[in-house]
């Protein structure tokens, strides 16, 4: 039967976003979260995100009506222990995730395949906290955000991961309407490995006064036929995710493109993190980027 009933820990804009294909393909899908606050409002996204698609004519309230009926929510772990696929979409700090694994083990069906969706950290460092026999059911899947609207996923192999569960993985993703790439289990994987030097060096353009924050987004968009520019993708990451990204790789490699500028730690270091505090490189109203702020 394959992957029917997912499980997803962590209900923020990357778990909300897997939860809502999921739900989409057909599945059943399960969120946990820590809290009723997180958990309420996580769910919201999603149901505002069908909402909106009512009212802007693509997709039907009945649709819509049968996503709602394959999604739950819950604040416990036990409610994970039939899921064919757990997938944890929490912070990317490493503690936290090997928490949530120690309580993967203990509850999740002995033939569950278990994923981070981390975006740096290596997939390994989870095995320490799982049962050996679960080792070759360990796999990263990391989804890219806005998770509805991109339409790749890669599929981090361990050594220890067997070709059955990339097989169900590739399928999974395949269900879900996107691409599967293969990537290493090396930090930052394919497209971080390429990306994040890419958006820290743009940071250190502006540090440098190079030019301005809407000259060096201009440049790129209009110059290289980039959907958005660099600084403002980097807002659109998160700040914060960006220098804890930027910290893992340099950690990883020792590379000096890899190491945050300073500009992007005093960002951070004052609240500015981007869409998600209303301010970063710009000033942000909700989803819609406004003027360029000072630096």
């Amino acid at each position: 039967m394959g992957i029917q009933r997912i499980g997803i820990i962590g209900c923020g804009l990357m778990g909300s976003g897997i939860a809502q294909c999921a739900a989409e393909a057909g599945l059943s899908v399960w969120v946990k979260e820590a809290d009723d606050t997180l958990l309420a409002k996580g769910l919201g996204r999603i149901h505002a995100a069908w909402d909106r698609a009512v009212a802007k004519g693509k997709a039907t309230e009945a649709q819509t009506q049968g996503w709602r009926q394959n999604l739950q929510g819950t604040l416990a772990f036990a409610d994970l222990a039939t899921c064919d696929l757990l997938v944890e979409a929490i912070p990317e700090r490493l503690d936290l995730k090997l928490q949530t694994f120690t309580e993967l083990d203990r509850v999740a069906s002995p033939t569950a395949i278990l994923c981070t969706n981390t975006s740096s950290l290596a997939v390994a460092q989870l095995s320490p906290v799982l049962a050996p026999h679960r080792l070759p059911r360990l796999a990263g899947l990391h989804f890219f955000n806005p998770v509805p609207a991109m339409p790749l996923v890669e599929v981090i192999r361990t050594l220890a991961t067997s070709e059955d569960t990339l097989g169900e993985l590739r399928t999974f993703v395949e269900k879900l309407g996107k691409t599967a790439v293969m990537a290493p289990d090396a930090p930052g994987f394919i497209v971080n490995r390429l990306l994040v030097p890419y958006l820290l060096d743009a940071m250190r353009c502006a540090e440098q006064k190079l030019a301005t924050v809407e000259d060096i987004d201009t440049g790129m968009k209009l110059g290289c036929g980039h959907p958005m520019g660099p600084l403002h993708l980097s807002d659109f990451i998160g700040l914060d995710t960006m220098q804890c990204v930027a910290e893992v790789l340099f950690d990883a490699f020792g590379e000096p493109r890899f190491k945050a500028p300073s500009l992007l730690r005093q960002l951070v270091a004052a609240g500015r993190l981007g869409r998600k505090t209303g301010s970063g490189f710009y000033r942000w109203d909700g989803e819609k980027r406004q003027e360029a702020l000072p630096l």
